[in-house]
């Protein structure tokens, strides 16, 4: 009978896994200059965190939008009526962290899903499935 690996290739997976989720990845970013805050929505004017996401939008007159925003870091929440471009770039800056969660969301699974296929067959290998555990 063929020789098994049992672990290496998870173990490579693994280490990609790991340098993708560095937990520094995770940090709220620095405190942007007051000129900036005030453009770039995502950022909160009370924290400085880059979390800030829209409760709520609508139209309001020509080009600009009414919307209410809230910051997860530190509860604070706001809003007003802002030119279109400025909504274009939070949207955009929404989107981009939308694809984010879901790159780490995508390893998380692969990393739990390696460690799970990884036990079982560890169990396998030391005879610890039986019949009776289906």
């Amino acid at each position: 009978m063929a020789e098994r690996s049992t672990g290496e290739h998870s173990e490579a997976w693994r280490q990609t896994l790991d340098v993708g989720l560095d937990p520094s990845s995770f940090r709220a970013p620095r405190r942007p200059s007051d000129a900036r805050r005030s453009r770039d929505l995502h950022v909160c004017p009370g924290c400085g965190a880059g979390f800030v996401y829209p409760v709520d939008w609508a139209p309001a007159e020509r080009n600009r939008w009414t919307v209410a925003l809230r910051c997860p870091e530190c509860e604070w929440t706001g809003g007003g009526v802002y030119e279109q471009d400025v909504v274009d770039r939070f949207d955009e800056t929404l989107d981009r962290a939308t694809e984010s969660i879901l790159d780490d969301l995508k390893a998380l699974t692969q990393a739990n899903m390696l460690e799970q296929v990884d036990g079982f067959v560890a169990a396998l290998w030391a005879d610890q499935v039986l019949p009776e555990d289906f």
